[in-house]
């Protein structure tokens, strides 16, 4: 059975608990976790967070926007109906790339804004039906950080380094600590499409009115 432990420390003030997790890592330690009613300037690189990949996401998505919106004005505007516009012939996409700059620019963010977001939902488990459908249980473990409290949270803690993270914690000015037990969380396992929307739509069925026999 493991004997490791989880600890929480609330701060009432951001710089206090950017201070508090630059300390404990200096020292060691691994802040796991923090829960936050707004993002800390700082807080990733003091937690040795490694850098988000979502831009990278973003290029793709607008490339792959600026390249569909491309491939369809020069369907619609050359091949298959070319329009004589204002006396300028149209039967060169090259020739008339300045009056396509406009619509390619806006496909381009298009892409990239609305795909990132949707990407970002779903990488954090934001997506709709997760938590009312799916009956999944909550995982912040202390609401008042939805509204002015800061929740530090250092898992699998060994027994004999919690008092020295305690001093750490009432040092750096934390109003609250809680220490727990902490559980393993198990390895999800590799489950198919199918079995992936029928565990997290299934719960929407409920709500439709059942067929009389």
């Amino acid at each position: 059975m493991n004997s490791n432990k989880v600890i929480y420390g609330l701060y009432d003030d951001d710089d206090k608990l950017l201070h508090a997790t630059k300390k404990l890592v200096s020292r060691g330690f691994t802040v796991n976790e923090v829960y936050s009613p707004f993002p800390v300037h700082g807080l990733d690189t003091a937690m040795g967070l490694r850098y988000s990949r979502m831009a990278i996401t973003s290029f793709i998505y607008g490339v792959i926007g600026a390249f569909l919106i491309t491939l369809l004005m020069w369907y619609i505007m050359i091949e298959d109906w070319p329009m004589v516009i204002g006396g300028k012939p149209n039967f060169s996409y090259g020739q008339n790339l300045p009056a396509f700059i406009p619509v390619t620019f806006e496909a381009t963010v298009f892409c990239a804004a609305h795909l990132m977001v949707i990407t970002f939902l779903f990488r954090c488990g934001l997506y709709p039906g997760r938590g009312v459908f799916a009956g999944s249980k909550k995982y912040n473990p202390d609401p008042r950080t939805t509204d002015d409290k800061f929740l530090m949270e250092i898992c699998d803690v060994d027994t004999k380094k919690i008092q020295k993270i305690e001093i750490i914690m009432k040092e750096t000015g934390a109003v609250e600590i809680q220490i727990g037990d902490y559980k393993v969380k198990k390895r999800k396992k590799i489950i198919s499409i199918k079995q992936y929307l029928k565990n997290n739509l299934s719960g929407i069925f409920k709500f439709l009115p059942k067929k009389k026999k």
